[in-house]
Parts: C-alpha cells; structure tokens; sequence
C-alpha cells in the first residue's frame, strides 16, 4: 500500500513539474535569447556569491563558536558552584542527622533511678 501511495505522490509531482514549465514557459515576459543572457549572468555570478557565502558562513560559524565557549566557560563556573554548594548542604545534614541520633541514643540509655 506504501509503494502505491509512493508512486501516485510521484507520479503527481512530476505531473505538476510538467505543468508549471509549460504554464511558466507560455507566460514568460522575456524572449528565449533574453533569458538566457540573464541566466549567463546569474551562472557567470555564481563563483563571487558561492565566496561571499562561503565567507559570511565562517565569519557567522566563527562568532556562534567564540560565543559558545563562552556560555561552556560562565556555565561550567555556575555547575561548581552548585555542586561545592550542594557538598557542603549535604555535609551539614549529615552532622546534623549525627548530632540528632546521638541526643536520642542519649535519651534513651537506660538511667541509674530506672535500672532500682
């Protein structure tokens, strides 16, 4: 069922490439010879636009790159914080935790007037 559903959406899409070229070759409002002198132009163009892309990429590739280390850097810096900050909150419930089960291993024990 797939390869059917396939083959129609292709079959459709070639349909439809078909009647755009002819639609876009009967509306055109230039002559043969003048479309194809603008498309010389736009190929004899292309090598200069592939370069000031290619350019603009790095330049753009470059500033997104300097702007990550620097985001890795301020949240490595912030990840520290909280982990020292979490080891010394955790350090402090565990004195905390001793401390308590020590009072109450205290109020438990057995006392002198008890044991008579």
């Amino acid at each position: 069922m797939s390869n059917n559903r396939s083959g129609s959406f292709l079959g459709g899409l070639l349909l439809g490439a078909a009647a755009g070229t002819v639609a876009g070759i009967l509306m055109a409002p230039r002559t043969g010879r003048e479309t194809r002198q603008i498309l010389k132009k736009s190929a004899d163009a292309l090598p200069e636009l592939a370069e000031d892309l290619s350019t603009t990429v790095q330049f753009q590739a470059d500033r997104l790159s300097e702007s990550a280390l620097r985001n890795w850097d301020s949240t490595l810096g912030r990840l520290k914080d909280a982990i020292s900050a979490g080891m010394e909150a955790t350090q402090r419930q565990h004195q905390a935790l001793e401390k308590s089960d020590s009072l109450a291993t205290q109020s438990q024990a057995p006392t002198r007037d008890t044991l008579l």
